[in-house]
């Protein structure tokens, strides 16, 4: 009797750490999106509400506070941030001496900027009494507390944004050491000046590395929470000017025990963040190059 295709086991072996994970996922995901339609409390057992809390956050004001502040802040940040990890990028792709020592120094704020220390050093650094007041005192010239001021607040996590753009330039300076230099040997052959080289040869070459750094930026701006949190002591303040999506969730689940608008919370931010990544991966296909 002939015996049918004999069945290879070793590529689920292979899987089973990856659907095992799932399990750790996709459970937390359907917990999550049954919260969502219920008011929970963390104490109680959960009672079904069904759309209301999608109601409440339409009729939340500070839920719409926090949204402005998260948009503004990832809409003002990330092209700034990623500008100038291009130019820093530019200028160490010059071919520098000691190189590994630049990047590195360059790439360490990324890793330190969401850490509660730096933001705390941030917060003293733009206070009233900061090094910032220090050096405008120096010119006659009185700074407001910084970090205190509801027009300013916000933008010193915006400059601590900025700050961190190590990663991004870490892939940058990777992309460009990828463009052939013959590109630029027959452009420079026709006369083209370096504007025309790095408008038509390096943007156009590098343009989905932008892509990639553009799309993890945006989503991991939309999700801040640190930063907001330790400057404002949890509060979001003042004046609601540092008040993060992530934060305002985080107060609704866990200072007010509303854990069940805080699930409805969480799956709004994963319909936003889907939504912008889904117009970048639209849009990309009007300026990103992909060589062929």
């Amino acid at each position: 009797m002939r015996r049918g295709p004999r069945r290879d086991w070793s590529g689920y072996v292979f899987l089973l750490p990856w659907f095992v994970g799932m399990l750790f996922t996709v459970i937390p995901f359907g917990a999550s999106l049954y919260l969502s339609f219920t008011d929970y409390n963390l104490l109680n057992a959960p009672r079904w509400v069904g759309l209301d809390n999608v109601v409440a956050m339409i009729n939340d004001e500070r839920l719409r506070s926090s949204l402005v502040v998260t948009f503004v802040y990832t809409f003002v940040s990330v092209p700034l941030s990623l500008l100038a990890a291009l130019v820093v990028a530019l200028l160490l792709n010059k071919g520098i001496r000691g190189l590994p020592v630049y990047r590195a120094v360059f790439y360490l704020p990324s890793l330190l900027g969401g850490s509660v220390a730096i933001v705390m050093l941030w917060r003293q650094v733009f206070g009233t009494d900061g090094i910032v007041n220090g050096v405008l005192g120096l010119a006659g010239i009185e700074g407001p507390s910084w970090v205190s001021d509801p027009n300013t607040a916000l933008s010193v996590l915006i400059m601590l944004n900025i700050w961190t753009f190590g990663a991004p330039m870490v892939i940058f300076l990777a992309g460009l050491r990828q463009v052939p230099l013959m590109y630029y040997e027959a452009a420079a052959v026709d006369g083209a000046s370096r504007w025309h080289q790095f408008r038509s040869i390096t943007l156009p070459l590098i343009s989905p590395i932008i892509f990639f750094n553009l799309v993890l930026s945006m989503i991991g701006s939309l999700q801040t929470f640190t930063q907001g949190y330790v400057m404002s002591n949890g509060s979001g303040g003042p004046a609601n000017s540092t008040l993060f999506y992530n934060l305002y969730l985080y107060i609704q689940g866990f200072n007010q025990f509303n854990m069940g608008y805080a699930s409805a919370m969480a799956w709004l931010l994963l319909i936003i963040v889907a939504v912008f990544t889904g117009i970048n991966f639209l849009a990309q296909r009007y300026w990103v190059f992909y060589e062929s």
